[in-house]
């Protein structure tokens, strides 16, 4: 295949001159542990982190530096950034770039409400010109690899075109790209035409992102939008095995078939992994399980493990309802996409969610 052709060279992928796959940020999920926990199923070519806060009174938060200072998955990690001020944005990259980053990423799509009404992520799709401001400034003071994740538009897809040229115009290196407006977050089916228009306007690489299920999906998801790879969010969470799934796809090899058992192991590593002496017994076992609100959708189609496992209060519990769906019979296949109707959380998002960024609480389908 051939590579698109960046305005620098990206670092060295697993496959040379193949598709690409990244992780794609998000917030409370992209930390220093679960990065090392899906490295050790199979890394994606290139991680991205929890985005940095920019405002007035910011400094790089410290346990997002953790992901890129004690990074031993081998793979490099691109530091995110959310803001708009143009002094306050110079500040943070400086600071990041005494790092070992592989790049800057400036984050254009956080549907979140609380996020966008500040105008910042997925709020400057409103304003080409600002986001032409700050692209020019951030250009400017990245020497190295400079990236962009975006959606598509705000409420509509009006200044899609526009915001490609400014891609283009300020010489970004990479580019994501998911595939829905800010005000569809994740409900709506995602527009593959216009990652399609994205990877033939932009003059650098183009990554899919937006309900990238499995490696076949990806796949397919190449075939019709002619990106350069896929970065997956939400699925990775609920698969960590999927990046190297992709790899074996794109290759022609013959895609490895993960039974409940292997999950089971997942769980296993990921509950070790974020927890920590001081966090509560309590409150671990509610973030594990918004992680299981993703794993159950390919445990079974009836929903039984999720009805159960969201009830549970302690370790011992989560883990005997654990042992009960994913060990009865541990050689049954996980199955590879979500089971239809199996969503990840009771409740679909509302558009005034509460929630403050892009995080567990928002990515629900």
């Amino acid at each position: 295949m051939l590579d698109l052709g960046s305005r620098l060279p990206l670092p060295a992928r697993h496959q040379p001159g193949g598709w690409l796959t990244a992780l794609a940020p998000m917030q409370d999920v992209t930390d220093l542990a679960f990065m090392q926990v899906i490295a050790h199923y199979g890394a994606p070519d290139f991680f991205f982190t929890e985005f940095f806060r920019v405002h007035a009174h910011s400094r790089p938060e410290a346990h997002i530096l953790r992901s890129i200072d004690e990074n031993t998955t081998g793979r490099p990690v691109f530091a995110q950034l959310i803001g708009e001020d143009l002094n306050f944005l110079e500040r943070t990259t400086r600071e990041l770039l005494r790092h070992n980053v592989a790049g800057i990423d400036l984050n254009l799509g956080c549907p979140a409400p609380k996020v966008y009404k500040k105008n910042v992520g997925g709020g400057l799709l409103r304003e080409p010109a600002k986001v032409g401001q700050i692209l020019a400034m951030l250009r400017e003071n990245v020497p190295g690899l400079f990236t962009v994740k975006m959606r598509i538009g705000f409420s509509d897809t009006e200044n899609f075109d526009r915001l490609i040229d400014l891609v283009n115009e300020h010489r970004v290196d990479l580019l994501s790209v998911h595939g829905r407006t800010v005000k569809e977050m994740y409900r709506s089916e995602v527009h593959y035409d216009f990652i399609a228009r994205a990877a033939t306007r932009a003059q650098c690489p183009v990554l899919a992102n937006g309900n990238v299920t499995s490696a076949r999906r990806a796949g397919a998801i190449l075939a019709e939008t002619h990106a350069a790879g896929v970065m997956i969010g939400r699925h990775a969470i609920r698969n960590p095995w999927i990046f190297r799934q992709c790899r074996e796809q794109f290759s022609g090899q013959a895609v490895t078939r993960i039974t409940l058992a292997d999950v089971r192991d997942y769980v296993t590593r990921l509950y070790a992994a974020t927890r920590s002496p001081e966090i509560p017994e309590r409150n671990h076992v509610n973030k594990m399980k918004k992680y299981l609100n993703f794993v159950g959708q390919s445990v079974d189609g009836s929903g039984a493990f999720l009805h159960e496992m969201r009830r549970t209060e302690s370790e011992i519990e989560l883990f005997t309802v654990c042992d009960r769906h994913l060990l009865g019979d541990p050689s049954r296949e996980f199955s590879p996409e979500p089971y239809p109707g199996v969503i990840a959380r009771p409740n679909c998002e509302t558009p005034e969610s509460g929630t403050d960024g892009c995080s567990l609480e928002t990515i629900t389908h």
